[in-house]
């Protein structure tokens, strides 16, 4: 039976309606791309663009480096657009070119005298400093932690202070001070990190209490003071310590929090402000690493920055957003255990994860699919 050409019209507006009230299908992303970088040597270390490592390979014009260093206020950690890597045999500067890493070889000896600074003199043996234009701290003081493993007595911090113009060439003058962690604790034998809360620099610090207890300690100026002192801090809990794994506004609260990842796997999150550090969130199954690695980095998102870090008992990293709640976005599998660092190169759509691997190898990723 024919139909009017009007009930065709009819028909046609009606699938029409129901086609435009239909859910869009969201779009697929691309798999994350995976390989692994051609380096002619094992790789024993990864620094990542907030280095001293990095800084110094910028600014010393071994390399011509575009947009070499960032001009960082005080209490913004200074970075520079590079990692290094080296090992035994040679070493290695890391760049994103257009999505593409690019790799220019630089010998070890060249590596051993730009990263020495990296722990001056005094400082905890193996330890790093941090640094934040006239800012700088780092771990003094060599002792032992309850457990009878190594450990710092304070926190020395240095302040470049200003001068008088003159033609005449003069020291530049420093002030510095040393920060105790207070009561019975000590400083575990990992980098602090530098912030800014309420626009004033402050730093944060893991600690150990107790033969099998960690915690943090917030470091500022108090209001109307001059000095440097405790402001705040967690109370001890199993497991010692607390690695700091990143410091962003992960929730998107307009605020600032620090991931912690501690001994035995737990992904904790702190709220920070001038006098509290106050819980926000956890989850297991994570892992911390061994030693002062930087197993863990923070990168931008369309939203509020995610959290990139291994995963415990497995060879994957994985993607976590903390607006709402703790949850993974995203688990990638890695050839081998991530263990000597992640850092992340390039912005957007260009970001590149390196992960540094068990097997000394560096693995490339673009965590939203493309050319890794």
């Amino acid at each position: 039976m024919r139909h009017s050409p009007a009930v065709g019209r009819r028909s046609f507006a009606i699938l029409l309606g129901l086609s435009l009230c239909a859910p869009l299908a969201p779009a697929r992303a691309e798999a994350p791309g995976v390989r692994i970088l051609d380096l002619p040597f094992t790789v024993r270390a990864l620094r990542g663009p907030r280095s001293e490592a990095a800084v110094s390979v910028a600014t010393s014009g071994l390399l011509p480096i575009a947009g070499a260093k960032s001009d960082p206020s005080a209490g913004d950690e200074e970075s520079a657009p590079i990692a290094v890597v080296w090992g035994e045999d040679g070493g290695a500067v890391l760049n994103v070119v257009d999505g593409a890493v690019t790799v220019r070889p630089i010998g070890r000896d060249a590596v051993e005298g730009l990263t020495a600074a990296e722990t001056p003199r005094g400082a905890l043996p193996g330890s790093r400093r941090v640094l934040a234009g006239a800012l700088s701290a780092y771990l003094t003081g060599r002792t032992r932690a309850p457990d009878g493993g190594e450990a710092a007595a304070v926190l020395t911090i240095r302040e470049r202070q200003p001068m008088a113009v003159s033609t005449d060439p003069k020291p530049v003058p420093v002030a510095t001070v040393t920060v105790p962690a207070g009561g019975d604790a000590v400083f575990a034998p990992l980098r602090p990190r530098l912030l800014r809360l309420a626009g004033r620099p402050a730093l944060l610090a893991a600690t150990l209490a107790g033969a099998d207890a960690g915690g943090l300690v917030l470091i500022g100026r108090p209001d109307g003071q001059a000095g440097w002192a405790v402001t705040a801090r967690t109370p001890p809990q199993p497991g010692p310590p607390l690695k700091i794994a990143g410091i962003a506004d992960f929730t998107g609260s307009g605020g600032v929090q620090a991931a912690t990842v501690s001994a035995r796997g737990l992904l904790q999150l702190w709220t920070l402000s001038p006098g509290a550090i106050e819980p926000a969130g956890e989850a297991p199954g994570y892992a911390a690493g061994e030693g002062d690695a930087d197993l863990a980095v923070a990168i931008p998102a369309a939203g509020p920055p995610q959290l990139v870090l291994p995963v415990a008992g497995r060879p994957e990293i994985a993607l976590v957003q903390a607006k709402g709640s703790l949850h993974e976005r995203l688990r990638i599998p890695l050839p081998a255990p991530a263990t000597t660092g992640i850092v992340a190169l390039g912005e957007g759509a260009a970001t590149r994860l390196l992960v540094g691997l068990a097997d000394g190898r560096v693995a490339v990723i673009a965590p939203d699919g493309g050319k890794p």
